[in-house]
């Protein structure tokens, strides 16, 4: 197991093949999924296949598990990815269980990640988007230090976006 980066609170790590069900069972909550793109439980099963695949290729992207630095229990997934096929721009998501929720987790890892992906030298900024409604998380990014720069269409999404520039 490898560990990406570590809080005082959390250990954001990769997922080891034995949680799989850990990271399914995560989205069949619908307050979880809410603010994130709808996926299939196969075609999630194939993003955390893939996803473990990846490991073996890098360490400053990918999709990881958050885990209580304490229990052990898992507190979601967060991803760092290139943004558009642009390898110099990465972009930031996560998911969060709903009991932790209002707690600072979502900061402290947004702040961490963005630390890991800044400390690749080519990365020159790390965005994230939202859906409108989302307020929760436009706060979480903004106290990451990211900043609201406009509107991003996804698909046939209206998105908040927001960046940081190295």
């Amino acid at each position: 197991m490898s560990i990406i980066t570590q809080t005082p609170r959390m250990i954001i790590r990769e997922f080891q093949p034995d949680e799989l069900d850990v990271y399914l069972n995560h989205f069949k909550d619908e307050r979880v999924t809410l603010h994130i793109p709808k996926r299939t439980r196969d075609e999630r099963t194939t993003i955390f296949n893939i996803a473990r695949n990846q490991y073996n290729d890098t360490k400053t992207r990918g999709i990881w598990g958050m885990f209580d630095a304490g229990t052990g229990d898992f507190i979601g997934s967060c991803l760092l990815r290139p943004f558009n096929e642009k390898q110099d721009i990465m972009e930031l998501g996560y998911s969060m269980e709903q009991r932790y929720w209002g707690q600072g987790f979502g900061t402290e890892m947004a702040v961490a990640i963005i630390e890991r992906g800044f400390s690749d030298t080519k990365v020159s900024e790390i965005v994230a988007v939202t859906t409108f409604e989302n307020h929760a998380s436009q706060r979480v990014l903004a106290k990451a230090g990211l900043v609201r720069d406009g509107n991003l269409r996804r698909g046939d999404e209206d998105l908040a976006f927001f960046s940081l520039k190295r």
